[in-house]
């Protein structure tokens, strides 16, 4: 079993990985966080600040720094980018995360959203496609704390030292 998260490279989706990585250590299980990278999609790459205004796209490099985010935020999981047509539709994205979790044999998905308090199929669209699918369990996460998967560890870390005190 794998814990997926949706990564983008979001607020949210940076504390959806931090949180799954607080899960990962409490279920010990494996952390995928997958990118649908719209190959060629220059300024959507820019909206999501993972290129430069006067940088010209660059799959590998977009890959290879999302990848860095992601080993920053979560130093054990695994990353997987997906390439997908340059102007894919909220469909397209959220049917490729769902194909990947079935594909690991996901036991959750932990999608960032901000409209986590509403009815879930009111979340984003790429949120609500991969919230329907039942063969994995959802977490929708809509805060940004805590900051740092380090916090938590060494909070694990004092209470394994107190129960074995």
């Amino acid at each position: 079993m794998t814990l997926v998260v949706p990564f983008d490279g979001s607020d949210l989706a940076e504390a959806a990985l931090i949180r799954a990585a607080e899960f990962a250590v409490v279920f010990d299980e494996p952390i995928l966080a997958v990118t649908v990278i719209p190959q060629g999609n220059t300024r959507y790459a820019r909206e999501n600040g993972w290129i430069g205004p006067d940088e010209e796209w660059d799959e590998k490099v977009v890959a290879s720094r999302l990848h860095e985010r992601v080993t920053r935020l979560a130093p054990g999981a695994d990353f997987e980018p997906k390439l997908v047509d340059r102007y894919p539709t909220a469909g397209t994205i959220s049917n490729r995360v769902r194909r990947v979790a079935k594909d690991v044999n996901a036991s959750m998905v932990f999608v960032g959203s901000e409209s986590a308090g509403q009815i879930v199929t009111s979340l984003s669209s790429v949120g609500s496609g991969i919230a329907t699918d039942r063969s994995y369990d959802v977490v929708i996460v809509r805060h940004h704390d805590p900051a740092e998967v380090s916090k938590f560890e060494s909070r694990t870390e004092l209470s394994e030292a107190d129960r074995s005190a």
